[in-house]
């Protein structure tokens, strides 16, 4: 992946599929991978939030991306989340991605002994990002878990001068005017896609390149939908399909952080338990997600998606 060009459409940031003991299930990668392929993913951005990749030791991290690289097998790229509290282990995981043959790669910053100044915070991403000199980096922005928060634009400006291979930020905030400064800085130089799905309409105003985000994983019809309506100018059609997403992020919330794997239950993709410190559904939560996915109509617009809509959405990488 040339570090000029840019990611664009919806990428999926995968869930990590597990056994019942908790072990991971190498085995479901492909089939995952096919699904979203199909269902017009633009690429997929693994070992991330959604993927469990703080929960997971460095190991599964590494075989994990492995197998999603072997599955994935070229279609489309591969962002690895190499984020760690360690450095150290955050620049070896990128090393690894490149020596895998992923297409880029992105890191949280560390979050126990956060970063102090946005000097230390560019130290930081610099020596993580130099674990993989020929793959573009993007910056993981999510203070709302990381705790730490730093003008984007800025980062940016510091970036350019000390991370060779910036070539953008994931940025999962929901300050939609930076995001917009952002897309804007150097002459949009920056590959800047957006991470909340319940916002996606306001990304794309904002001048989003493309989203990373869990709900992608089982919806991917409904934000196409939304994209391919922003597009023809008709925003009343987009506002109505950014309305059913966050009515369906809503309805999740009160289920906690798992609901987004349970997800993928309904659809017929179990991706297995969650890990601890996250909390696991009980089959009594399960019936009571269904119920609610019923209520909104969730299995009637959700999927499957429809031809003549994905025609021009599936997001290649352009120039």
């Amino acid at each position: 992946m040339n570090q000029r060009m840019k990611i664009t459409g919806l990428v999926p940031a995968t869930f990590t599929p597990m056994h019942e003991d908790g072990s991971l299930n190498l085995a479901m990668i492909p089939t995952l991978a096919t699904y979203l392929i199909d269902q017009g993913a633009s690429g997929l951005y693994i070992n991330g939030s959604t993927g469990e990749g703080v929960s997971m030791t460095s190991d599964e991290r590494r075989v994990a991306a492995e197998a999603w690289v072997a599955a994935v097998d070229g279609r489309i790229p591969i962002i690895v989340q190499v984020g760690h509290n360690s450095l150290a282990e955050a620049r070896a995981l990128a090393a690894h991605a490149q020596a895998i043959g992923a297409d880029a790669i992105s890191a949280t910053p560390p979050n126990y002994f956060k970063p102090k100044t946005l000097d230390t915070l560019v130290d930081c991403m610099a020596h993580v990002a130099a674990g993989a000199p020929d793959l573009p980096y993007y910056y993981y922005h999510i203070p709302v878990v990381t705790g730490v928060d730093f003008d984007m634009v800025e980062f940016l400006r510091l970036g350019a001068q000390r991370i060779p291979n910036l070539a953008g930020v994931k940025y999962s905030k929901s300050t939609v005017y930076e995001l917009q400064a952002c897309t804007l800085f150097d002459g949009g130089r920056y590959n800047i896609l957006f991470g909340s799905d319940e916002m996606l309409l306001s990304g794309l105003v904002a001048g989003a390149h493309g989203a990373v985000g869990s709900t992608y994983n089982f919806a991917l019809p409904l934000y196409h939908r939304i994209i391919a309506a922003f597009e023809r100018g008709d925003i009343e059609e987009a506002q109505h399909y950014q309305s059913l997403s966050m009515r369906m992020v809503r309805r999740t919330l009160p289920f906690g952080s798992a609901a987004i794997k349970g997800m993928m239950k309904l659809i017929g993709l179990d991706c297995g338990p969650i890990r601890l410190p996250q909390v696991a559904l009980t089959p009594e939560d399960e019936l009571a997600l269904r119920d609610e996915m019923a209520a909104i109509g969730f299995f009637e617009w959700g999927r499957p998606a429809i031809e003549s809509e994905l025609q021009g959405q599936t997001g290649e990488i352009t120039p």
